[in-house]
């Protein structure tokens, strides 16, 4: 009798007869919902296109070298601990996370320079050394951010705003909170020297979202940084998407890899599977799509008349800017550059011109700015010994603008220039130095995760594409779907990913509750 078989067996008969669910895409936010969904009892299957688990957050090689794709640093740790608890393991275990001090350092073209701590009173001294009169207007706007924090992440950003009620109920916490007013604007009544302006505005790029436009509800993450640091991952995030892997693996899922899905299955307004490029089906009690909300409901549903998300609508819509990414290594350079970090942010002459241009114009400027991702002075593996990984992101257009930039031919002029600026700026004599290199543009985000216009982060964060505004963690399109990822609630970012699928969680009804098929 089942009673009396072993208990592993016992788990896996119930496992193989429990409802299925199948997560489309292996990113972070699919892999986090496929462990969430692990852990409620389904029997789960993820599906990627790329040749490994991470999405966005993956990792590829050359010459000895790893290149970390995508984001770069765990700003809120508790969401992994808390994600990996749920599945009745430790996280800490498992991955190993590293605190980093300084977290980045910022320099400006006039010489001057600013380092992120995650030390108030050092941060008080950094501040008041480049402008000794904003030293209070620092006080004040930690606690701006802690008050922005404990609505917009822990409140808002970790329960489901899928309901017009939702919204409605918090909205005088928005107008008392300012949620009208830009981050950039927040920031300028608190600061008066525009260094520090740019100081504390500029995250929002780090999601997609233009400074000067979205919510300053996004100030949070000064007190994210303050309150629980800046980390990395030992092997990239690439190792926590692998550690996540083996989890959903480890409960009885399947991770299937170079699987792409074309179609969502309907029948009778549900979602009831998938079927691959290749034209295999695979049948689903529940659907989650982990890829871009924009072409789940444009591409992956393209022969459903959608209500909400027509595909006039998403085009009508604001989306993050497009990256430029040139990964390269460096040889024998490990006791060279000594000042540069592990985080670096160059800023070029502009800050709103240069965000005007990539944002509203559509232009890709002659100037930029650039965040320097330094990784092997942290973790030697992703180098040979005595070699150097770097990173260089600038902010570009995404495809979608009227005047869009032909890659094909100036993705070589833009490294070129990318390199110079590097050389002059931070890195001097690098161009002897270079012994591998790979450059990731608007046209690579597209094609590589399938990113509608080559955006980097998805929908734009403004404050009409946020909470009820943005796609929804349960579809509104048809029953059975859930979207999880940069493009749904609460938005980009590792800890808003991640937050997704805790989210979605609490929407997906327990095994015993879904309707068969």
């Amino acid at each position: 009798m089942l009673t009396r078989l072993d208990p592993n067996l016992q788990e896996a008969v119930a496992r193989a007869s429990a409802p299925h669910a199948v997560v489309i895409g292996a990113g972070l936010g699919g892999l986090a919902s496929a462990m969430r969904l692990g852990a409620k009892g389904y029997r789960v299957t993820v599906l990627d296109r790329l040749e490994g688990p991470g999405g966005r957050g993956s990792a590829i090689w050359q010459n000895g070298h790893r290149f970390d794709l995508g984001p770069t640093i765990v700003t809120v740790p508790q969401v992994f601990r808390d994600l990996w608890a749920a599945c009745g393991r430790d996280f800490d275990a498992e991955v190993d996370l590293r605190s980093l001090d300084p977290f980045y350092e910022i320099r400006w073209p006039d010489g001057s320079q600013f380092t992120a701590r995650q030390d108030t009173e050092a941060m008080r001294a950094e501040v008041a050394r480049l402008s000794p009169r904003d030293a209070k207007g620092y006080d004040k706007f930690l606690k701006d951010s802690e008050a922005r924090y404990l609505f917009g992440f822990e409140n808002l950003g970790r329960r489901s705003m899928h309901k017009l009620w939702d919204l409605i109920k918090v909205l005088p916490t928005f107008a008392w909170l300012r949620a009208d007013r830009s981050v950039y604007a927040h920031a300028a009544r608190r600061f008066r020297d525009e260094r520090l302006r740019m100081a504390f505005s500029f995250h929002p790029l780090f999601i997609g979202g233009d400074p000067f436009r979205v919510t300053s509800m996004y100030i949070l993450v000064s007190h994210l940084e303050k309150e629980f640091g800046v980390h990395y991952a030992m092997g990239g995030v690439e190792a926590i998407a692998k550690a996540m892997s083996d989890v959903v693996e480890a409960q009885g899922g399947l991770v299937r890899l170079k699987a792409e899905v074309d179609e969502i299955l309907v029948k009778s307004d549900r979602a009831v599977g998938v079927r691959l490029t290749g034209g295999e089906v695979i049948d689903a009690d529940v659907v989650v799509s982990n890829s871009d909300a924009g072409h789940t409901y444009s591409h992956l549903l393209r022969n459903r008349t959608r209500r909400r998300w027509t595909t006039p609508r998403l085009k009508k819509s604001r989306w993050s800017m497009g990256l430029f990414v040139w990964y390269f290594g460096t040889k024998d350079t490990r006791d060279e550059w000594r000042d540069v970090g592990h985080h670096t942010i160059l800023n070029g002459p502009r800050y709103k011109g240069l965000v005007d241009d990539i944002f509203i114009n559509g232009h890709l400027a002659e100037d930029m700015s650039l965040y320097v991702h330094r990784p092997s002075v942290t973790d030697p593996t992703a180098a040979p010994e005595g070699d150097d990984t770097f990173y260089a992101l600038s902010p570009v257009p995404h495809l979608g603008h009227e005047n869009g930039v032909d890659w094909s031919e100036m993705a070589e002029l833009y490294r070129e220039k990318v390199q110079k600026i590097l050389e002059d700026q931070l890195l001097p004599g690098l161009g002897e130095k270079i012994s591998a290199s790979e450059v990731f543009t608007p046209e690579t985000f597209r094609n590589r995760y399938l990113s509608p216009f080559g955006t980097g982060f998805s929908l734009e964060p403004r404050i009409f594409q946020s909470a009820w505004f943005r796609p929804h963690n349960v579809s509104e399109e048809l029953k059975g779907l859930y979207l999880t990822g940069a493009g749904t609630h609460p938005g980009a970012g590792l800890p808003g990913v991640v937050s997704s699928a805790e989210v979605l969680a609490q929407l997906v009804p327990d095994p015993a509750d879904v309707r068969p098929r």
